[in-house]
């Protein structure tokens, strides 16, 4: 019997830099869109986890709504890639994201302000529904912030973003890819 090949996530940990590889999913439902936080977290994120060595961004997001949420998903369409810098912890964390809008095969128990799914994946992970309104994610401390910027106006096409939070001086450079 052949055992199944080592699974490797995209984490290159050099304190104090970090790099990493994430892809994350905008799931919509009644006005709402799903984030999720672990629970010693005060801030939100959008459904999602690293790639592993491999896996594309489109396998990853997939994989992860799997084992995240326990549900098939379908990918429309891919909305942002950006580098993010941003502090994290002790580190200077530098992200390459992925941001797909997603729909799921069956939908997630809606509530306005419970929580409405938990996962233990290392940590536990609980998920919620917030408002798909710039105040509220941004009031919610949705990251990365970019998101919450532009959450009701998604783009047609793909872009690329450079986005440097939590430094007075930056400067977020949108590009958009072809």
């Amino acid at each position: 019997m052949t055992s199944a090949p080592e699974r490797h996530m995209i984490r290159l940990d050099r304190k104090p830099q970090l790099f990493s590889m994430r892809v994350a999913a905008l799931i919509f439902q009644n006005g709402h869109v799903l984030v999720q936080r672990g629970t010693k977290d005060s801030y939100w994120a959008l459904p999602g986890g690293r790639a592993e060595i491999g896996e594309s961004s489109q396998e990853t997001i997939i994989r992860e709504i799997g084992e995240e949420l326990g549900r098939d998903c379908s990918v429309e369409r891919l909305l942002w890639s950006a580098e993010n810098f941003f502090a994290y912890d002790d580190f200077a964390a530098h992200e390459l994201g992925f941001y797909y809008l997603v729909s799921l095969r069956q939908p997630l128990p809606f509530h306005e302000s419970d929580i409405v799914h938990r996962v233990l994946d290392g940590v536990e992970v609980e998920f919620r529904w917030l408002p798909a309104q710039s105040s509220a994610l941004l009031k919610s401390d949705l990251r990365p912030r970019f998101i919450a910027e532009r959450i009701e106006a998604l783009p047609q096409r793909h872009e690329h973003l450079i986005v440097r939070e939590g430094r007075p001086d930056a400067v977020e450079i949108p590009k958009e890819i072809i």
